[in-house]
C-alpha cells in the first residue's frame, strides 16, 4: 500500500467516525494531498426560515473538508484539529446540496493554514456561496 493510500484509509475512517457527518448525510467525494472534497443534501431538517441551506451546514462541511486537507499532509501519528475558523457567507444556499472544497494553503510544523469554498448544486449550477478560512493543528494520536 503507497503512503497516500494508507493516509487516505485513515482520513475515511475517521470521517466515517464523526456522527455529525453522519447526521447530516455527507460524504467524501475526493480525497488527495492537500485537497478534500465533501458534499452533503440539502435536506429539510438543514434549512433556516427563508428556505435556504442553515450556514452551518456550510460551515461544518467546509470546516471538515478544510481539516481533512490538513490532515492528508500529516504524518500517520498525527490527527487534526481546527484552531480557528472564519467563514465569509456570500449568497444564499439554494439548491439541492452543498459542497466543499478543502484546500491545504500552507503547512508549516505546528500551524497549516488552510481555506475552503462551498459552492450550491443545483442540477448543472454551481454557485460559491460561502469561503472559510482557518488554522489546523496536528494533534498527538498517542
Amino acid at each position: 500500500m503507497t503512503e497516500f493510500a494508507t493516509i487516505e484509509s485513515r482520513v475515511r475512517a475517521s470521517f466515517a467516525r464523526q456522527t455529525m457527518m453522519q447526521t447530516l448525510g455527507a460524504q467524501i467525494l475526493a480525497l488527495a494531498p492537500g485537497r478534500c472534497v465533501i458534499r452533503a443534501a440539502i435536506a429539510p431538517h438543514v434549512l433556516q426560515q427563508h428556505g435556504a441551506a442553515h450556514a452551518g451546514l456550510a460551515f461544518t462541511i467546509g470546516d471538515s473538508a478544510a481539516g481533512y486537507a490538513a490532515l492528508s499532509t500529516m504524518g500517520l501519528q498525527t490527527d487534526v484539529m481546527t484552531v480557528e475558523m472564519k467563514i465569509n457567507l456570500l449568497s444564499p444556499a439554494v439548491g439541492e446540496a452543498l459542497e466543499a472544497v478543502g484546500e491545504v494553503m500552507r503547512a508549516g510544523k505546528r500551524l497549516t493554514v488552510v481555506r475552503a469554498e462551498v459552492f450550491a448544486l443545483s442540477g448543472e449550477r454551481r454557485k460559491s456561496i460561502a469561503l472559510l478560512q482557518g488554522t489546523m493543528i496536528p494533534v498527538d494520536l498517542a
